[in-house]
């Protein structure tokens, strides 16, 4: 169970994609309708000579950023915690409620959420490639209605797909905060995890945000 505890949320964050491809057989995702408003998006921009999509890009990336930077400062906590880690074991002895974890217990968990850490910086910094090179193709699209069907499909995608690794990111961060009940107890680490999946599943496809998007006429052409 201590084992389970640990690797719960890492796998779930893993198969995380495989699931969601298999409910979306049944019922788009909320992802899924708004990469129908970032075509739509995309469409108008190639129409417009504003800055008006490159402020909403800057906004996009500034956030994606900000995640970027914070993984970092939490993977040199990691780091520094597993370095330190004899001192604080009867620190964290003192939060379990009922497991009496062993060192070797403690040295599995912390380096599975530094594994996570690390995957949601990755997920973060692609984001922020696929990002930057839309930006680049948005800049080098005429603005004048003639871009060609196949560049405005193609900076749609590319926003998506800096979307779909961003989500990525976050979902690492949701499973990283199930994994803090592993310290009190097994059991609570795995109801975390569990209840974690079943948070995120409900919100891509039964949350009022979802119904919202579900609302407009392009939402339902698939």
């Amino acid at each position: 169970m201590t084992l389970i505890s640990t690797l719960l949320p890492l796998i779930f964050w893993a198969f995380y994609g495989y699931l969601s491809k298999a409910i979306e057989t049944q019922r788009p995702s909320m992802s899924k309708l708004m990469a129908i408003q970032r075509l739509r998006w995309i469409k108008n921009a190639v129409t417009r000579d504003t800055p008006l999509d490159g402020i909403l890009t800057g906004n996009i990336m500034s956030a994606v950023s900000f995640f970027a930077s914070t993984s970092v400062l939490l993977i040199l906590a990691m780091f520094a915690v597993i370095g330190q880690l004899n001192d604080l074991l009867p620190t964290l002895r003192s939060l379990s409620w009922v497991d009496a974890y062993s060192d070797f217990d403690y040295q599995i968990h912390f380096v599975i959420m530094l594994v996570m850490t690390v995957m949601a910086f990755l997920s973060f910094t692609l984001s922020l490639r696929h990002f930057n090179h839309f930006c680049i193709l948005l800049g080098a699209a005429n603005h004048d209605g003639d871009a060609e069907q196949n560049e405005v499909r193609a900076m749609a995608n590319l926003n998506a797909h800096g979307a779909q690794h961003f989500n990525s990111g976050i979902r690492a961060y949701y499973f990283s905060i199930a994994n803090v009940g592993w310290f009190l107890s097994s059991t609570i680490g795995v109801m975390m995890a569990v209840a974690t999946i079943g948070f995120i599943i409900y919100r891509e496809y039964f949350s009022a945000a979802r119904r919202a998007i579900l609302q407009l006429p392009t939402s339902t052409k698939f």
